[in-house]
């Protein structure tokens, strides 16, 4: 038996097989001859009135769509998701252009319309045959291209909503009814069905423009893109700037980009909220900054092109430099803020030690178990207070507490043991360069850190000290939040303005730690969430270790913005769906998962290529 090369080598005209060539050339002659003299007796000759009439394989007309439902694997919608079987045969020019995330429309007869989503694909043989051979495989290696009229290319669907008109408004419904077999099924082009088949808003914050697989949606629609935004109107259930949002991407994924844009829709000049009052109030922005990155908000992206912007105005999008940015730096000990990157305004702040009193835990440090925390809260601030007054200094705070007098009096009255008054001085040491520095203290200046409209940012990157960032920004968090809480506030400024309360880096400040500061930190932070809605307050929280803040914070977290992780732990933490958790270690730079599910089903997103303000430093 000879090898596969011979099929190269093979020569009619060689001696090792020309007997056998000879006869077969004697056969085929004779067959001839006797055909032809069959012929010439009947009289008769082979002209176009006797072939055989030639049949196109193609069917008539045109084709529509891009397949058939099919039953050959069965067709069935059940109420459990693993009962549902519903597959689509695609046709081979059809074939190249599907992904899996691809989104579906297959009619019922009555005008209804099933929205699905691809989920699967797979080839399957035409006709039974075991193509895993040498022969087989030496034949494709020849080869420059697929024959796919020998295979079956199948779709899985996963049914998303039925479609309906309502009198002349389209809606949706949860799948109720199967589709009838040999549908022809199309691909999604038209805006209102996939808004509606996804339960996407028509207005609101724009995030991204709706993709799958790193590839922008396209419609017949001008512009060919679907926008995606968040729903930001009263008339539709509470905005969810005040449900809380949750950015989540390592470095490099492009989450300050897309925050930035973000905040930028939330301070657009038609960005209002009606009050209890009855006014209409723009929303005060207070972003805590520890790379110093977002007071560029205030300049202009001089990337940003007149072409480019004609497109953001047709879709209605902000954008821009926002003139009333102001940068709050807080006065720390000996460290200087350098400003060259942008050109807001800045003001300098302290915290003054009298915001100690309503939040002890800002000068314990951290570690004190309850009996610590017990005796500086119920013993020894109440005790400096009463001799020291409401402008009490930290400096003669921890001169308070070098009394020997004191600690002696206190152990021996039973109060406070003197180990636990030497571990609670030992762990409010060390705030000097914190408190009471050579600056307005942030209770003077609050009519002007919340504006209306306005971005506040307080950067922290020039602060070397872990302690002293965290003491700053959990200081101005808690005097915001305890304000709006308040049915009693001291500043109305505070309260009567809707308010977005942003931190990056949140997971250094609102993590699951075992210390009593800590617990104190996040259950205030867990009661703005849950009372965000009805007091206009908005947690924007930005990070790329979510699995790190706290579980009580996270479940008060409505929208979730993943962008690229890297981190199993951190991938799992955020909770969206399978399908969409797999892609998030593959996307690139600006590609985004949104799990927002009172706004739309959870999709892929992709956002702006070009940042709305200034970004980067040169």
């Amino acid at each position: 038996m000879t090898d596969l090369g011979d099929f190269g080598d093979f020569d009619a005209g060689s001696d090792g097989d020309s007997d056998a060539t000879d006869a077969v050339a004697a056969d085929v002659g004779d067959t001839a001859s006797a055909a032809s003299s069959a012929n010439d007796s009947t009289g008769t000759t082979e002209d176009s009135s006797t072939a055989f009439e030639s049949t196109p394989v193609e069917p008539r007309g045109e084709d529509v769509g891009i397949g058939t439902l099919c039953v050959s694997q069965g067709l069935r919608i059940a109420e459990d998701e693993d009962d549902t079987s519903l597959r689509a045969y695609i046709t081979q020019g059809n074939r190249s252009s599907i992904r899996i995330g691809s989104y579906l429309l297959a009619p019922y007869p009555d005008g209804e319309t099933l929205f699905c989503r691809i989920t699967g694909l797979e080839y399957a043989q035409q006709y039974h045959a075991d193509d895993a051979t040498e022969i087989h495989a030496r034949r494709a290696m020849r080869t420059d291209e697929v024959d796919e009229a020998d295979y079956k290319f199948v779709a899985s669907l996963e049914p998303v909503a039925v479609l309906y008109d309502d009198d002349g408004e389209l809606k949706r419904r949860m799948t109720d009814r199967v589709p009838k077999p040999q549908t022809v099924i199309r691909t999604a082009d038209d805006i209102e069905a996939i808004k509606t088949g996804l339960k996407m808003p028509e207005d609101g914050v724009f995030l991204g423009h709706l993709s799958v697989g790193g590839e922008k949606v396209r419609t017949a629609a001008s512009p060919p893109t679907i926008d995606y935004r968040l729903k930001d109107n009263y008339a539709s259930g509470d905005p969810l700037v005040f449900r809380h949002t949750l950015i989540a991407g390592g470095t490099g994924s492009g989450k300050t980009h897309g925050a930035k844009n973000i905040l930028r829709q939330y301070l657009a000049d038609e960005r209002t909220y009606p009050m209890a009052d009855g006014r209409e109030v723009g929303t005060a922005v207070v972003q805590f900054d520890p790379q110093d990155e977002y007071a560029q908000m205030h300049d202009d992206n001089p990337d940003l092109d007149s072409e480019f912007a004609r497109r953001l105005e047709r879709e209605g999008i902000a954008y821009g430099g926002h003139e009333d940015t102001t940068a709050f730096v807080p006065k720390v000990g000996s460290a200087t803020y350098s400003a060259g990157h942008h050109r807001a305004k800045q003001v300098e702040f302290t915290i003054p030690f009298s915001m100690v009193y309503e939040n002890p835990w800002l000068v314990a440090g951290s570690g004190l178990n309850d009996n610590q925390y017990g005796a500086l809260v119920s013993v020894l601030l109440p005790r400096f207070r009463k001799q020291y007054g409401n402008g009490g200094t930290y400096e003669e705070f921890t001169t308070f507490l070098d009394d020997p007098a004191l600690r002696e009096e206190l152990d021996e009255s039973g109060r406070v043991h003197e180990a636990t008054f030497d571990a609670v001085r030992r762990r409010v040491l060390g705030f000097g360069h914190v408190f009471d520095q050579d600056a307005r203290p942030i209770t003077e200046l609050v009519h002007d850190f919340v504006r209306p409209g306005g971005l506040t940012v307080v950067p922290t990157y020039h602060i070397n000290d872990t302690r002293a960032t965290e003491a700053i920004v959990l200081a101005v968090s808690s005097l915001l939040i305890d304000q709006k809480l308040s049915n009693d506030p001291i500043y109305d400024r505070i309260k009567e303005t809707p308010l977005v309360l942003g931190m990056d880096e949140a997971h250094n400040f609102l993590t699951d730690a075992d210390s009593v500061q800590a617990g104190k930190v996040i259950r205030k932070f867990t009661e703005a969430a849950k009372q965000g809605r009805k007091e206009r307050l908005g947690l924007f929280l930005i990070t790329q270790d979510p699995q790190d803040i706290h579980d009580a914070v996270f479940k008060q977290i409505n929208t979730t913005i993943v962008l690229n992780l890297g981190d199993e732990d951190a991938i799992k933490s955020v909770n969206i769906p399978s399908n969409l958790e797999s892609k998030v270690p593959y996307m690139e730079k600006g590609q985004m998962v949104v799990y927002s599910p009172d706004n739309s089903e959870p999709v892929e997103l992709i956002g702006l290529p070009k940042c709305l303000t200034r970004h980067g430093r040169d």
